[in-house]
């Protein structure tokens, strides 16, 4: 006999859809958000030489040290924040296991978490496991701007948690220093706690500084920042992330983090802590994917798309209403079937499935399937 499902409403995710059906079309695939170009050889070397030297049985809970203090450096260096690397940061499966983990350690039953939309899509199955109620924050126009008079009219005495996400997956925007004072302001004071997904923090272009939570001394007060090294080091696969976070809220998060997955990958854990003594490889992922965003958008600069050029991620938003009238996932599906390629239509990212005529394309690709996504992009609507 089953019993009722605690998320009956939730489908199977829009990217194993369109990653299902590009395979069944032998599409170009510009939708799931991961690179399809090689892992730094270094890096894979130390992962071998972590497993000879026997990095192989469990690992601290909390992460090794090392790469504990290599992270508390990184902050403290790009961001001016100091966290203690044996009480304010934990290693995680990945950044959804740790966005995860944070809903499940914070809220309870009749919470209310606001979320800044378009939204990546694990938050809202967290936050409804919990018994909560997600509170949409939307951004504003075609550019996804922010509201900050609306902001604060979202927030009221049952709402426990704030989610953001710069650069932001799906939009490719930023927020600003602006945006984040008034996030700080509008946060000053309350027991809010602020969960702020970071895992594009070293890809912001056309000179714009990422804006992490942790630059600003009260949000950090009460902020859990939740980071990717797959994400920065091309190595989606490994599962690999962290969580940073003032002593106390760490303490809390890491109750729940044991009993989730205790620890995490022991000889990929020794391989980045010594793959992060040279910052160069991280540092220079802003001019590395700039390059491949400028490419991408010369190259489908023929198409009867209409875009503004992403302020950062590896994620490019366009409109398609010169072209079709359809709903977006009507279109994404069209387009895999009849021109072969994949796309993310961005209804999925909003709660309320709201249809702007929009696609997500990913650029994290090689210039060869760069190439090949734009040769179709072009003649599609001609």
């Amino acid at each position: 006999m089953y019993h009722k499902s605690k998320l009956p409403n939730l489908a199977t995710t829009i990217f194993t859809t369109m990653g299902q059906l590009a395979r069944q079309h032998n599409a170009v695939n510009i939708s799931q958000g991961f690179p399809n170009f090689p892992t730094d050889p270094h890096l894979l070397s130390l992962v071998k030489k972590a497993m000879e030297a026997g990095l192989n049985q469990y690992a601290p809970m909390q992460g090794i040290l090392p790469l504990r203090e290599r992270i508390s450096e990184k902050m403290e260096t790009l961001y001016g924040h100091s966290y203690h690397p044996e009480t304010e940061i934990t290693i995680t499966a990945g950044a959804t296991q740790a966005i995860f983990t944070a809903i499940t350690a914070f809220i309870r039953p009749k919470d209310e978490v606001i979320v800044f939309e378009p939204a990546f899509d694990c938050y809202a199955p967290a936050i409804d496991l919990m018994g909560a109620t997600l509170v949409s924050m939307p951004m504003q126009g075609p550019n996804f701007t922010m509201d900050w008079s609306l902001f604060q009219s979202k927030i009221t005495p049952k709402t426990k948690m704030v989610i953001i996400n710069s650069p932001h997956n799906p939009t490719g925007t930023l927020l600003k220093q602006h945006d984040m004072e008034e996030l700080q302001n509008a946060l000053r004071g309350t027991n809010i706690l602020l969960l702020s997904d970071e895992v594009y923090e070293h890809m912001t272009f056309d000179g714009a500084a990422h804006q992490s939570a942790c630059r600003f001394p009260d949000l950090a007060s009460q902020s859990l920042i939740c980071a990717s090294f797959g994400k920065t080091f091309h190595v989606t696969g490994w599962k690999m992330g962290y969580m940073a976070g003032p002593k106390a809220l760490m303490h809390e998060f890491n109750k729940v983090h044991q009993y989730n997955v205790f620890c995490v990958n022991h000889p990929m854990q020794g391989a980045l802590a010594d793959y992060l003594q040279n910052p160069d490889p991280y540092m220079a992922l802003s001019a590395f994917y700039q390059e491949k965003r400028d490419y991408f958008l010369k190259a489908i600069s023929a198409s009867k798309f209409k875009w503004t050029p992403s302020e950062g991620t590896y994620f490019q938003v366009v409109d398609y209403s010169d072209i079709t009238t359809e709903t977006d996932m009507d279109f994404a599906t069209r387009l895999v079937r009849e021109y072969g390629i994949a796309t993310i239509p961005m209804s999925v990212f909003w709660e309320d499935g709201r249809q702007d005529q929009q696609l997500r394309f990913c650029f994290a690709k090689t210039k060869d399937t760069l190439d090949r996504a734009a040769e179709i992009i072009n003649r599609i609507g001609q």
